[in-house]
């Protein structure tokens, strides 16, 4: 797979697309193009199948959206689309078929999303006056196929968009289902921001002759310093939210997108921040349609300041006063980590990670991976965020100093500065704004975590005793990732089992337990995990088949 080329003087001009697309464009404010559109856009509109490797923010989008458009005919419009775009989640979907109407409306595209949670019969009714570009979740396109309201015989183009995450998601069998429908001299495009060995089968059966390109993160432009300032703190897990609380209290984000791994997580972490003061919505798969639309209006809109989210639903999200992005957890490989949608269009941002001890040696897994330090900082104490509470006061004093009309309250402070001094009866009123704004309430330091080898191992074990009631991995001990997860009804006793039942460790020996909705991880002694991954990849978990395998951040 070659590497997309950044050094091309190239402008949309230079691409051959239409006179409406660079009209579309110019308005938008679009000057040249990303790397990815650099390369990808002159072989599709040669028609050539193409195999992309480009994370979100590299401008993708436009990159598969521009010629889909331009293979829109101009006359003699049939009613079924010319143009399939598969993505994995509703928010991906509307924000993909927006981009397209925006960059196709001088040409009248026809653009129609599809996903679970709207309603069918607005649906039904596009279809039957005819679209020309269809984007949808794979689960609600084969809806409409198998009721035939979804027609794909004059398909000239199939987009997989997010390939690995539609995978991780339990798409694959959807997907596959879709490809036999569609006809064989279409043309296929794949972006995915991973390529692992499921991705490349997967073009194999269904690319001719690709064109591979592969572009990594998004990145600054040369000579310019990354805008996203990336840091993280270790932390214990019994005092994490109270550590999130305390950063966010010192960092006063305008608007903040905080990464969980569940569900649970994240209900959970949204009750707490709310019952900390903070304006906190929740976001996730088990929310409809309606829900998530509302937490995206407060969120906008001003009236909530924080998104507590699984990686999932956050996915397409793009909240232009975002400011700082939270990973919760370390995730539980380099490819899931986030940074959110700052530092984009110019827009400055943070990015933070809370990590518990035996955590810590996975952030420089990452910044291997990701080529970006992350700064390991220690936790801001309880003067530290006096400091920031009585910065963010004066501040407030002095844009009232600025713009306020003051007048009304020279009846209060005339009197007092004839009996005081002026600058005690100054402070009095600071005491007293300070106080006002809730920043006088008390806080307790939150204790250090230890970070090494031993802090690594006690805290493992802790963690074991937390989550699943057992005595926890001793020391010398590695993640294994187990292709199950909630969504197949797996539970902590069930991993004990299987574990325990098939290998022979002792239950004793086995440590934390981490269930998300399709996977799970388990610690094992490292000495124990070949024989534990043979053991359980000949086995069933509930009744399943599973994947089983050391966890892909591990650096062996």
């Amino acid at each position: 797979m070659r590497p997309a080329r950044a050094d091309d003087a190239t402008t949309f001009a230079d691409l051959a697309l239409c006179p409406e697309l660079l009209g579309a464009l110019s308005a938008l404010g679009y000057e040249e193009p990303t790397p990815i559109q650099r390369e990808a856009i002159p072989p599709l509109l040669q028609g050539r199948d193409l195999l992309g490797q480009a994370a979100t923010g590299t401008g993708k989008t436009a990159a598969f959206a521009l010629p889909v458009l331009e293979r829109i005919p101009r006359h003699d419009r049939r009613g079924e689309p010319t143009a399939l775009v598969l993505v994995p989640t509703r928010e991906l979907a509307v924000q993909v078929s927006e981009a397209i109407h925006r960059y196709g409306r001088e040409l009248g595209g026809r653009v129609l999303p599809l996903y679970g949670g709207q309603p069918i019969g607005r649906q039904l009714r596009a279809l039957e006056r005819g679209v020309d570009v269809v984007v949808a979740t794979p689960g609600r396109a084969l809806d409409h196929i198998a009721r035939r309201t979804l027609r794909l015989r004059g398909l000239q183009m199939v987009v997989l968009d997010e390939a690995d995450e539609m995978l991780d998601m339990g798409f694959a069998d959807d997907i596959e289902a879709i490809l036999q429908d569609v006809p064989e001299d279409r043309q296929t495009v794949l972006f995915s921001a991973t390529m692992p060995p499921r991705i490349d089968g997967m073009a194999r059966r269904h690319l001719h002759d690709p064109v591979r390109i592969q572009l990594g993160r998004a990145t600054s432009p040369p000579g310019e310093a990354s805008l996203v300032r990336q840091r993280a703190y270790v932390v214990p897990r019994a005092h994490k939210a109270a550590a999130l609380g305390r950063v966010l209290d010192v960092e006063a984000p305008v608007a903040a997108l905080v990464f969980c791994r569940t569900r649970d997580e994240v209900d959970q972490l949204t009750e707490t921040l709310n019952g900390r003061g903070y304006r906190a919505e929740a976001l996730h798969g088990g929310m409809d349609q309606e829900q998530r639309d509302r937490v995206m209006g407060r969120l906008r809109g001003g009236t909530a300041e924080l998104l507590v989210a699984t990686d999932v639903a956050a996915r397409g999200l793009d909240i232009e006063q975002l400011t700082h992005v939270v990973n919760y957890d370390v995730p539980c490989a380099p490819d899931s980590y986030r940074i959110g949608r700052v530092g984009r269009a110019g827009r400055q941002g943070v990015a933070i990670t809370l990590a518990e001890p035996r955590e810590h040696r996975m952030l420089k897994t990452i910044e291997r991976a990701t080529k970006q330090r992350i700064a390991v900082e220690k936790l801001p104490t309880v003067a530290d965020l006096r400091a920031r509470r009585l910065e963010l006061t004066r501040a407030a004093l002095r844009e009232s100093l600025l713009g306020d009309d003051l007048d009304p309250f020279r009846v209060v402070v005339e009197p007092l500065a004839d009996e005081f001094d002026v600058m005690e009866v100054a402070l009095a009123a600071v005491k007293l704004a300070h106080e006002g704004s809730g920043a006088a309430t008390g806080d307790d330091e939150i204790p250090e975590a230890p970070v090494g080898p031993d802090g690594e191992r006690r805290r493992s074990a802790a963690a074991g005793r937390d989550r699943r009631g057992g005595r926890g991995a001793p020391g010398g001990t590695t993640r294994l990732f187990v292709g199950v997860g909630r969504a197949a009804g797996v539970r902590p006793q069930d991993l004990v089992g299987a574990i325990a039942g098939e290998s022979q460790l002792a239950r004793r020996d086995i440590g934390a337990i981490e269930i998300a909705d399709r996977f799970s991880l388990v610690e094992v002694p490292e000495s124990a995990a070949e024989k534990v991954i043979a053991a359980l990849r000949g086995s069933a978990i509930k009744g399943r088949k599973a994947t089983v395998r050391r966890e892909r951040y591990e650096a062996r």
